[in-house]
């Protein structure tokens, strides 16, 4: 079985639609993929309905999250899209997202690049508006050459010139959250630090004990940025009790990666589907794979 946990759609800052989008992870010989857009569930309906046979629909999304100032991503798997605490945190955290890209916005025309909120606005059409698209402007405008390099200090990275802070949730509430609502929680690519400042080894080993199930080790920017942590998060993650997941983080063309480029082992997939009770994989119609 090839499993790609982590992709996105136009639901959020992904290029492709989410009924696209599981038609591409047939099409590039996927079993298992799981659609996890950035704070919303809103894809799942329109992925389930156009779910291939012989694919299986993982639903999740990405949370947004920030432990003593440094912004980390948290992976939910499976969890009871109505759960309505964890609907609350979701809907706090898009209805923050406009204000903020409007924010960098701001800070971008200061610093005299000539980007505007309408082109912004356009480039994230029906999705939740987010870094990504920010960045995309700037590509359009020539000021950076892909949307990876516009995540640097000098520009959208955590503290950088022309970022601002949303509303994000604590990640030992996220865990608390999702697990409540019948969820497995993995932690998104801990040591891409081209977005920024890192969550120390110490604090995956206190959220470990509160309960999160797994960190992504196998992300293509990861690796690219940070080759050496492959080893050392396995390591981790066997000397925590950890699950380690590999994922493609498929944004479409917005981004380089391929879907299935980085897979999760079948053993591992297996495993998170136990744990979950909030909702269970969706087979394509004619009976995808399913655990």
């Amino acid at each position: 079985m090839r499993i790609d946990l982590h992709t996105h759609s136009t639901a959020s800052d992904g290029t492709d639609t989410p009924a696209d989008l599981v038609r591409a992870a047939a099409a590039a010989g996927l079993d298992v993929v799981a659609l996890t857009d950035h704070d919303t569930t809103r894809g799942h309906a329109e992925a389930i309905t156009a779910l291939p046979s012989g694919l299986t629909l993982v639903t999740g999304a990405e949370l947004s999250c920030r432990l003593d100032g440094v912004g980390m991503h948290m992976l939910a798997y499976l969890f009871d899209p109505e759960e309505p605490d964890l609907a609350r945190e979701r809907e706090l955290v898009r209805d923050d997202r406009v204000p903020r890209a409007k924010a960098m916005v701001g800070k971008l025309q200061e610093l005299g690049v000539p980007v505007t909120w309408e082109q912004v606005a356009r480039i994230a059409g029906d999705g939740s508006v987010g870094r990504p698209h920010v960045a995309e402007a700037m590509v359009e405008l020539g000021v950076v050459p892909t949307v990876s390099d516009a995540f640097t200090p000098d520009w959208l990275a955590d503290g950088g010139r022309a970022y601002a802070e949303k509303h994000e949730l604590d990640p030992f509430d996220a865990i608390r959250l999702v697990k409540a609502a019948g969820g497995v929680t993995v932690f998104a690519h801990p040591a891409a630090a081209q977005r920024g400042r890192t969550v120390p080894e110490s604090a995956i080993a206190e959220l470990a004990a509160a309960g999160l199930d797994g960190i992504e080790v196998d992300h293509p920017e990861q690796l690219a940025y940070a080759p050496e942590s492959g080893p050392r998060l396995r390591a981790l993650a066997a000397d925590l009790g950890l699950l380690v997941t590999g994922s493609s983080d498929y944004h479409g063309t917005r981004k380089t990666c391929v879907l299935g480029e980085y897979t999760t082992d079948p053993e591992i997939y297996g495993e998170i589907t136990r744990r979950a009770t909030g909702a269970f994989p969706v087979p394509g119609a004619g009976g995808g794979p399913a655990a």
